[in-house]
């Protein structure tokens, strides 16, 4: 039995920031905000991606939690503030980049004279926590400094299709019919549905002002993580050997994840070390605050796997931007390295640009083992590898991942740019081009790299005769492919 209340739409007059709206909860958080005709603005450092996501309502506008010049503008005028951005999936030190933001943002609030800000982090008690949790942690006694109220929900686990926490579950249970696990997996954990996370995320609009609370908020069971992998293989029909053993380290473990997963090592290895906690709510005050009555573990899994049986996530952990950490940053003048190939074809423009915007995912690419084998060294590399497939059941839009890729620019029966993002000496794209041409269509596709001093050059160079067959060898299989369907 569950209750989750539903919220009838109605106009809000109040202002809302939305940081983190390329993320998994902020994603979904924003398309709720909208069905409530909220006033709201996301902050994203590529607005380009929310504008593709967002409603025409919504405001969008440019910066970074770093900058305070542009939290200014930000935040000028708003009432709430949603704080749900987080640095662990930066290559760099993320206590230190969350405490500088944290720090920032609260300056930010206050000199704006914001009035609420609604942070989530991440339950766990004890002097001894993981450096995430004590980062999560810390990030919300940072926030209070602003003065303002803020509200800190402290979740564990969050159960849901395309959730961080789900995916690692999914992944593992589909993937090995026996795991030899950590001991960590007999601690104690309570997860939350990502519906319930977000209708206590949307319920405090409707609270009075007042002082600041941390609320402790999960679902309805207090069950270890192996229970939760048994309850996934049981509602999937799997038969599965779990057998923990002591010798798995957090580091040793991440290493594998990241074999059999699509999680990146180096998060992964910052998820291990906070799972070695219990992470189950010790104070009822959220269940005494709100009417939120959370589902238990059986009804979360049943509808996120409704989701993953439609192939369809509404958001994913890995479409934020900060996935894969902050964009690499070069000095001086780049040197960029190009590989364009053109071919007509007979086809018309919108038929070749549907094949260009079909690959990736289920659909592979030209040469698939070549990718495949590419994918493989990236993981051994703590990359993301080719484990993260593409958006299924609509069409690409900046910012989506596409295998190692993420969608740059999208200019309907036109353009496509992908930007790398495998474990590179420099920066790379892969651009497609297509345009008519008397009865038929010109198709230009264009490889460019940003060499990262001799060990970029070294690199590029060294694949020229593999980039002789992929590329030359997928822009003839984009015209065969459209030619075949004209």
């Amino acid at each position: 039995m569950f209750i989750s209340i539903s919220v009838k739409p109605k106009i809000m007059n109040r202002l809302i920031l939305l940081t983190g709206a390329t993320g998994y909860v902020g994603g979904r958080l924003l398309s709720r905000l909208e069905e409530r005709r909220a006033r709201v603005r996301c902050l994203a450092r590529r607005p380009e991606v929310v504008k593709a996501r967002a409603a025409d309502s919504t405001e969008v506008v440019e910066g970074d939690v770093l900058s305070a010049q542009s939290l200014d503008a930000a935040l000028a005028g708003v009432e709430t503030a949603y704080y749900l951005v987080h640095s662990m999936g930066s290559m760099k030190n993320f206590e230190e980049e969350d405490r500088a933001a944290a720090r920032g943002f609260a300056a930010a609030a206050k000199r704006a004279g914001v009035k609420r800000i609604v942070y989530l982090g991440g339950l766990g008690e004890g002097e001894r926590l993981s450096p995430h949790l004590a980062s999560r942690q810390e990030v919300g006694r940072l926030l209070r400094e602003s003065g303002a109220q803020v509200i800190e929900f402290r979740a564990s686990i969050v159960i849901g299709s395309g959730s961080i926490s789900f995916e690692m579950v999914r992944s593992i249970v589909e993937r090995l019919p026996a795991m030899v696990t950590p001991k960590w997996v007999r601690v104690q954990a309570q997860p939350i549905a990502i519906e319930d996370l977000l209708a206590y995320l949307l319920a405090v609009l409707d609270r009075p002002l007042g002082e600041s609370l941390v609320y402790e908020i999960g679902g309805s069971d207090r069950v270890s993580y192996e229970a939760i992998m048994r309850e996934y293989a049981r509602q999937r029909g799997l038969r599965r050997a779990i057998i923990p053993v002591p010798l798995l380290t957090p580091w040793l473990s991440s290493l594998w994840l990241g074999l059999v997963t699509p999680v990146y090592a180096h998060i992964g290895r910052r998820l291990f070390t906070s799972l070695q906690h219990p992470s189950v709510v010790r104070d009822d005050l959220a269940l005494r605050d709100f009417s939120v009555r959370p589902r238990g573990l059986v009804e979360a899994i049943a509808r996120a796997l409704r989701n993953e049986n439609l192939e369809y996530a509404e958001s994913r952990w890995f479409d934020a931007l900060s996935s894969q950490g902050a964009p690499q940053k070069f000095s001086g003048p780049a040197t960029r390295v190009v590989d364009a190939r053109s071919a007509r074809s007979t086809a018309s423009a919108e038929t070749v640009f549907a094949q260009v915007v079909a690959l990736g995912g289920k659909n592979g690419w030209p040469f698939q083992w070549m990718w495949r084998v590419r994918g493989a060294l990236d993981l051994l590399v703590g990359g993301v590898g080719m484990r993260r497939g593409r958006p299924v059941g609509r069409k690409l839009r900046v910012g989506d991942a596409l295998d190692f890729w993420r969608v740059e620019i999208i200019e309907p029966g036109r353009r496509l740019r992908l930007l790398a993002e495998m474990r590179l000496p420099g920066r790379a794209w892969l651009e497609f081009e297509v345009r008519p041409e008397g009865a038929g269509s010109m198709l230009t596709q264009t490889a460019l790299f940003e060499p990262r001093g001799l060990a970029g050059l070294l690199y590029w160079y060294g694949l020229i005769p593999a980039h002789e067959v992929i590329f030359r060898g997928m822009v003839i299989a984009l015209i065969r492919q459209a030619e075949s369907k004209s």
